[in-house]
């Protein structure tokens, strides 16, 4: 199965603040967006959507019917959320540093938890027999799928770095 893996646009968020699951609008207008990724993708492939603005406008802008999937949703983290890095307390950025995969923020998930979730969305693709497959989501979301496709280990897919509009083509056996 084929999946092109498409990082939303840039969300209008300042500089150092911690957001996943929040439900943020796009800097600017999804269809130059939409412009420059179309080409880049097979036609007649079903677009999947995380449910998330910024991720959902796009979808809308590359397909008529895109089909939206709450595993899709970029990693939440809780607590943390709209709130600076900068003012995260120490402890428990370094609880989640020793323990990157088990580690969830207050009333957040752990990355175990995100991992788990995109896993099984792509196994129901799979089971479905999908061949191809479009998927506009989140940084978090590429990551585990990326991984998983090319087999590394946790601390190196973690590491993996996605541009906004970034298009990834993976083939998962």
């Amino acid at each position: 199965m084929q999946l092109y893996l498409i990082r939303h646009p840039t969300p209008q968020v300042a500089t150092g603040i911690c957001y996943g699951r929040t439900d943020l609008a796009l800097v600017e207008d999804v269809a130059a967006a939409a412009a420059r990724i179309a080409p880049q993708l097979p036609p007649q492939a079903p677009v999947f959507t995380s449910p998330l603005q910024r991720c959902r406008h796009l979808a809308n802008a590359l397909h008529p019917t895109p089909r939206s999937d709450p595993r899709l949703q970029e990693m939440n983290f809780g607590a943390w959320e709209m709130r600076p890095w900068s003012q995260i307390q120490r402890e428990a950025l370094d609880g989640w540093a020793a323990d990157p995969l088990g580690y969830a923020p207050p009333d957040g998930e752990s990355v175990a938890q995100l991992q788990a979730r995109v896993q099984d969305f792509v196994r129901e693709l799979k089971g479905e027999g999908v061949e191809r497959a479009v998927l506009v989501t989140h940084a978090g979301i590429l990551k585990v799928i990326v991984g998983h496709s090319r087999q590394l280990p946790a601390r190196e897919w973690m590491a993996l770095k996605f541009e906004y509009e970034s298009v990834v083509c993976v083939t998962i056996g």
